[in-house]
Formats: structure tokens, sequence, C-alpha cells
């Protein structure tokens, strides 16, 4: 007997596994969740089928000959073309190596790695129990990643407290002040902020510092593409202009 290989077929047209799968993919996180089950894909199975039922009754009822819907069909048509003929004109731009390089060169001051740290927390509710668990961490009782586990009440406990390589500019205030004048591997003193008291322990601290070619090669490109392509562009509207002069008439009074 042969393998079916369509989950559903209306007429000609078959609904694959694939098909579900490309219809849970084209929507956003929080529904791709709901749709993530065996029930789910039914339930968007269904929905494939209804549309395609649909289509058949629209062509069947003569709808694609509907005035209404073939000017919007033209409408939407003419929008197309219209995205399609500016991709071809920004597609034909490229940057090559050394245009990248001297464009680094010159603009290195648009390329540095700021000043950052990587730091770990504990936050607690109380400024009393902020100081106890620093006691028990500088008197060796429990190491920090412990106590984050124990203690903490932000998501970061279960990874020792781990916040990660941040710069200036990404914590609140009061924390922040704190982390980067803080040594390395010193433990703060509890400190206060809009979510409770924390306890800051700094792993590593880096300065300021310029980036290297190949560490920021990706944003070059960016940038020259970015240029040449408003270049292309303009070039394009300005040839577009004077090719179409004739029957180009714009109202200045307007």
């Amino acid at each position: 007997m042969t393998e079916l290989n369509y989950l559903a077929k209306i007429g000609d047209k078959e609904i694959t596994a694939a098909d579900v799968e490309a219809a849970i993919n084209s929507l956003d996180q929080f529904q791709r969740q709901q749709f993530d089950s065996e029930e789910g894909r039914k339930r968007v199975l269904a929905d494939l089928i209804n549309q395609e039922l649909f289509y058949l009754d629209a062509i069947d009822n003569k709808l694609d000959e509907d005035e209404n819907f073939v000017k919007e069909m033209e409408l939407i048509k003419a929008n197309m073309l219209k995205q399609y003929a500016i991709n071809a004109c920004l597609s034909s731009v490229s940057a090559n190596d050394d245009e990248m390089l001297k464009y680094y060169e010159e603009n290195k001051e648009q390329f540095v790695n700021p000043e950052s740290i990587t730091a770990k927390h504990i936050l607690v509710e109380s400024e009393e129990i902020a100081s106890d668990v620093e006691k028990k961490i500088n008197k060796k009782e429990i190491s920090f990643e412990d106590a984050a586990v124990e203690y903490s009440t932000c998501p970061s406990n279960m990874n020792g407290g781990e916040l990660g390589t941040f710069a200036r500019g990404q914590m609140v205030p009061e924390f922040e002040e704190i982390a980067f004048e803080l040594p390395v591997g010193k433990l703060s003193s509890p400190v206060k902020t809009q979510f409770g008291y924390h306890l800051i322990l700094v792993e590593d601290h880096s300065e300021a510092a310029q980036a290297e070619y190949e560490e920021v090669k990706e944003e070059v490109e960016k940038a020259i593409m970015y240029q040449k392509q408003n270049e292309a562009f303009i070039n394009k509207m300005e040839a577009l202009t004077d090719k179409y002069k004739d029957i180009l008439d714009i109202n200045k009074e307007k």
C-alpha cells in the first residue's frame, strides 16, 4: 500500500506536515508555543484546510473577477514591483576588503570597545539579610555561588548570580556606580536599588579599547553598504527623474 505524503488533500491541493510546520514557524514566539504540540498541529491543519475550502468557494463564485478584488490585486502588484525595483537597485552595491579596511582606518573612533565589567550579584529584600550574607561569604562559611542559589531572589541565582559582561548604561545607576569602581575579586557591601539590596562581585574589568578590524568587520561592511546604497538610491532617483521628466508633473502650489 502506497504511503500518503500529505495530511489532507482538497482536490489537487495537498497539505503536508511541512506546510503545518511552516505555518507555525510564521507565528511569533508566544503563538508558536501555543501550537507546538500534537493538538496544536491538528488545529493548524484544520485552519489550513478551512483556508483552502474558502479559496475553492471564492473561485467557484468568481470572486477573483470581482472589480474591487482586481483593483486591490493591481495595487498589491504595483507596490511589490516598486519594492522589487528598489531592491534591484540596492542589491547591485557591494563592499570589497580594501574599501572596508580603508574605512576602518579612517574611522577608528567609531569602533571602540567600551569599558565593561563581568560581574555576579546576590539580590535580597533587606539590608539586614544582605549584611548577614556578606559576613558569611567573607568568613568563607559559604561560597558566593552557593549563597546566590540559597539567598538571591534574582533569576540569575541558579547560575551563581552571573550577570555576564556589560558596559556603562546597562544597569541602574546605583548598581553601576559601585560595580565599576569595585576592585576585581572584592565583594561589595550591600547596595540599595529599586529592586532591593545587592552584593556585587566583579570578576573582570576591561577598560575602553580600540576594537581590532576583524572584531568589527561586519559593522564596517554595514556602514559602507549603508553609504553606498544611499548613494545608489539617490543617483537612481536623479536618473529616473531625468528619464521621465516629460511625463512628470509636480504641483508646486500644493
